[in-house]
């Protein structure tokens, strides 16, 4: 967790911040606090070409001929220069001063943005550190699934970022435009403590959290196929794997056989019984099985080894270079994995596997309908400073369709990408330098856009999403803002550590009852508050 959020858990730094006892968590009915959203104002710039089931967004096979300007005027001071932090699963680019991305883009902005990009697998470390020792930036990425991780991180909201309510709310928005452009289900999940406290960034791609992809291609060579039943998923796995030659099957794949076994994921892992109790997963016998068969699959050493002993393996590496053949990762890992490595491995096609229940029947699948990143603006900046703040978030909001979208995705025509009748094609300098440092900033209009290096992606994405959207699992807080009790929030991460160490095989399964029991300090208090917010919201 880090020293910050350890500090956080033991009511140490953010402890004084609130007035109010701390811990106890708030559940806001997202539909009651419209009143203070952002009014709506949808930009119609490109017409699709394939729909998308909702949730799922349409699908755009070509890039746009024709490309609005749609923000004339700089919104940055030319001052001093604004601090930032977002995440990147890949190589550190050069820094401000050393990067012509950064130089073509904060050109058009009118201020340097000095962006501290981090590792994103251990990111979670780093917010709960420059959290803790309240030393932001002026401008934070927050992933959606790594600030449940961090004890009092409502309180830490209040105390260290501002509140945009009054920049943002109803027709104040339309200052910024293509924020007034984002849906305003994205909108209803920013709001922390009543306020309106970050920048959304709708999900754009599949609604689930995971997908479990393969090599397509190299299975294709073996005359293999993709499997429909968790018995064929462990043969294959078993026929692939020959540590002889380098390859093994799998990168950490529980989350994907929890699915395959159909776990709960609701909130995390809870599910609202008939008679109206809540179970969490750990509880259940899915999970149990689950676990074992994970365990096994550890056992038999069919996880490359590089990943058994921490998480520091580098999965989607071992997946390129054909080290293992399925990889469990997020739908958003897809586009560009297959556009870069389809340019050093000829043939190269990843794909992922439609989903299965483990006899093989509907499956059941975990929703990710809440945005993916939330960005954060630094409080105490004075007004005009956190307008130049927003000035700047908006510009990063402008949707495709719009030269703007083009510098902060593309970067400058003729250095970082060249143009075709297909779409723009990334150089090996964007390769360098751009880690979707301000497309991290906020989002825009959700969109699956193809190119020329992926021609087939938008219409093997939406297939495989839409395919998905009837077997969503319900989530029967859907609608509810949840800020969970930090006597909740402190027994998480300890268990799944715990529980890590079962799967990989450092602890016996037999231990899985006192871990569970141990977490029920902490989990009761998760159990009666969700069973709170749905008596209180009428559900």
């Amino acid at each position: 967790m880090g020293l910050g959020a350890a500090t956080l858990a033991s009511g140490g730094a953010l402890a004084a911040c609130s007035k109010e006892p701390g811990g106890a968590g708030r559940a806001t009915d997202v539909t009651g606090i419209d009143a203070i959203l952002p009014a709506y104002k949808p930009l119609d710039l490109v017409k699709p070409d394939i729909a998308g089931v909702r949730p799922v967004p349409d699908g755009y096979l070509s890039y746009p001929k024709s490309l609005v300007d749609a923000i004339t005027d700089k919104p940055g001071k030319g001052g001093q220069k604004i601090t930032a932090m977002t995440p990147w699963w890949g190589p550190t680019p050069p820094g401000l001063g050393n990067n012509s991305y950064y130089a073509a883009v904060n050109a058009e902005l009118g201020v340097d943005v000095d962006f501290s990009v981090q590792d994103g697998n251990t990111y979670a470390d780093k917010l709960s550190a420059v959290i803790g020792a309240r030393d932001v930036p002026d401008l934070l990425c927050v992933p959606s699934w790594e600030y449940p991780k961090i004890p009092r991180f409502s309180e830490a909201v209040a105390a260290l970022f501002e509140d945009l309510t009054p920049y943002l709310a109803g027709e104040a928005v339309n200052a910024y435009p293509m924020l007034a452009n984002l849906p305003t289900s994205a909108w209803r999940h920013a709001v922390w403590g009543g306020k309106l406290a970050a920048i959304p960034w709708p999900n754009d791609g599949a609604p689930f959290p995971w997908a479990l992809f393969y090599r397509k291609d190299l299975f294709d060579a073996q005359g293999l196929t993709y499997p429909k039943t968790l018995a064929e998923l462990l043969t294959v796995a078993r026929q692939v794997t020959d540590p002889a030659k380098g390859v093994w099957a799998f990168n950490n794949v529980f989350d994907i056989v929890q699915m395959i076994h159909k776990v709960p994921g609701a909130e995390g892992g809870w599910r609202r019984n008939p008679d109206g109790s809540l179970t969490h997963k750990y509880e259940t016998q899915e999970y149990r099985t689950a676990l074992e068969v994970t365990a096994q699959i550890y056992k038999e050493g069919l996880v490359h080894p590089d990943l058994v002993a921490s998480e520091g393996g580098d999965s989607k590496q071992l997946f390129r270079s054909g080290k293992i053949l399925f990889m469990q990762d997020g739908p958003g890992a897809w586009q560009g994995m297959q556009r870069d490595e389809s340019k050093v491995t000829p043939g190269f096609n990843m794909q992922p596997v439609p989903f299965f229940a483990a006899d093989g029947g509907d499956p059941l699948i975990w929703s990710a309908d809440a945005p993916v990143f939330y960005t954060f603006v630094k409080k105490g900046l004075g007004e005009e400073r956190t307008k130049e703040l927003l000035g700047v978030l908006n510009w990063a909001a402008s949707p495709l369709g719009t030269k703007e979208f083009e510098l902060l995705k593309y970067g400058e025509e003729g250095k970082h990408f060249n143009r075709t009748p297909e779409g723009p094609v990334l150089t090996e300098l964007a390769q360098t330098e751009i880690a979707d440092q301000f497309f991290f900033l906020a989002g825009r209009a959700p969109a699956i856009i193809g190119s020329p290096e992926t021609p087939n992606f938008v219409r093997e994405m939406i297939t495989f999403a839409n395919a998905g959207v009837e077997f969503l699992e319900p989530n029967p807080w859907q609608g509810i803002k949840l800020e969970w009790p930090s006597a909740y929030s402190a027994v998480n991460q300890p268990t799944e550590d715990a529980i890590t160490d079962i799967v990989r095989g450092r602890r016996p399964i037999s231990d899985l009852d006192a871990i569970v029991a141990e977490w029920r300090t902490g989990g009761d208090v998760g159990r009666e508050f969700l069973r709170q917010a749905l008596a209180d919201n009428n559900r």
